[in-house]
């Protein structure tokens, strides 16, 4: 099966709204191994949603319209979808029982408006909407269905579980896709890319897609079938692709977030956590406290973007920055152990580097980070502080979010490792990140 999505509203056009809807049935329709096509937002314009209607009628044999249902004067799908398909429009009185019970409930009189929302297309089978006004429709259209629905994403998500889903399983014979997730940190989407070609040859390219943000990557394995059949695809597919890529990967759930990962494993040890903060400016501590119940594991920190707040808050030696300037090997490792020592927490993490635009050198360019982290050593005989230094492109937000991600990750290897109780410094990195240096 072949479908389109034509999500209607001129707001979408604009820059203050955002096409959440496309997602949701885009979603729907990959659970029920629905081939999309094509993807349309329209303004509210009647000629324009009944040409691209036609458009996609021609080629799919599923149109999924959401928006446009409302009760105002800019709410043209009903009328739209009506001339495309040559049909007339007519009010169904039970259609409009309904609208008015929904009124009386809350307390008032329909506006007269609202009838507008009983207009139903000769043909149409209409669809309840127990959340909202305006039910939605379905209706064949030579050997093509169209489902009309509402864009108030509550409760187009409603009419989907409702109305969609059940049409869709009733056609898909129980063969449906299903999508598996791999959360990949410090690795850039070209080394992911190498490391994971063997797994195209052995499953298909088309079976696994790269998602790629900076220092954060997402694999994605997607199989089709038979419950059991697709699942054990799935399976030796993420098992095949996470040895590839080996320990970078944090993550297999989408729900997870590297800072909820290293936040479980805090958790787990029962160890504590502070940060000391330069170039980030409060990113990382802002994103270890996005984690409900990071109370239970997260100090605090302290943003020393000055030096005399480095000296006076995380006692690093004056004379260690005027040797090496804040951004070095030494102040990092320094400001690791002091925001440990000063805070009393078991682990300490600090970033220092140049974000820019401004403020780079030729010994010491924009986007050099260096970052460090204190702690109790994962074996007899390991360094307490482990230290990276970095390269990172991109504009100031982006060597930002980098520095937060690599700091992130470099805690979770060495919680990794005082839970095996390895070499601390064999688990803190590979130094194979975006512009790592050594």
């Amino acid at each position: 099966m072949r479908a389109a999505i034509l999500a209607v509203g001129s707001e979408l056009l604009g820059t203050e709204r955002l096409d959440t809807n496309s997602l949701l049935l885009a979603g729907a329709l990959l659970r029920h191994g629905v081939e999309l096509r094509r993807k349309s937002v329209v303004g509210d314009v009647e000629e324009e949603i009944a040409a691209e209607l036609r458009g996609m009628l021609q080629r799919l044999d599923l149109v999924l319209v959401t928006g446009g249902l409302g009760p105002t004067a800019d709410d043209v799908t009903r009328e739209a979808v009506a001339a495309a398909l040559g049909r007339a429009l007519a009010t169904d009185p039970e259609v409009l029982a309904g609208i008015e019970r929904r009124f009386q409930k809350l307390g008032w009189k329909m506006p007269a408006v609202n009838r507008r929302q009983a207009a139903v297309i000769a043909g149409a089978e209409v669809l309840a909407n127990p959340r909202g006004s305006a039910p939605g429709m379905r209706l064949a259209a030579g050997t093509a269905t169209i489902f009309l629905f509402p864009g108030v994403p509550g409760e187009l998500a409603g009419m989907i579980d409702d109305h969609l889903e059940p049409w869709l399983a009733a056609r898909s014979q129980g063969i449906s896709r299903e999508t598996a997730v791999l959360k990949v940190a410090g690795l850039p989407e070209s080394m992911v890319e190498e490391r994971i070609a063997p797994a195209y040859e052995e499953f298909g390219r088309e079976s696994i897609t790269i998602l790629a943000r900076p220092a954060d990557v997402r694999l994605l394995a997607t199989a089709a079938g038979p419950p059991a059949a697709r699942r054990a695809r799935l399976q030796a597919m993420t098992e095949r692709l996470a040895a590839l890529v080996g320990d970078a990967v944090y993550a297999r759930r989408e729900e997870d977030t590297l800072e909820s990962v290293v936040g479980d494993l805090l958790r787990a040890a029962g160890a504590t956590l502070a940060v000391a903060e330069s170039c980030t400016g409060g990113l990382l501590g802002e994103r270890l406290t996005r984690v409900p119940g990071s109370s239970g594991y997260f100090v605090g920190g302290a943003i020393t973007y000055d030096d005399r707040l480095k000296t006076a808050l995380l006692g690093v030696p004056a004379a260690l920055l005027a040797a090496h300037g804040a951004v070095s090997e030494e102040v990092a490792r320094a400001m690791a152990a002091g925001v440990r020592a000063r805070l009393g927490s078991d682990y300490g993490a600090a970033v220092t580097g140049i974000a820019g635009p401004g403020g780079g050198s030729d010994a010491k360019p924009v986007g050099t980070v260096h970052l460090a982290v204190a702690g109790p050593a994962a074996a007899p005989g390991q360094p307490e502080i482990d230290h990276r230094r970095v390269r990172l492109p991109g504009d100031r937000e982006r060597i930002r979010w980098q520095a937060s991600q690599l700091a992130l990750d470099m805690l979770r290897r060495r919680l990794l490792a005082a839970r095996a109780g390895v070499g601390a410094s064999a688990a803190a990195g590979t130094g194979a990140g975006p512009g790592a240096r050594p």
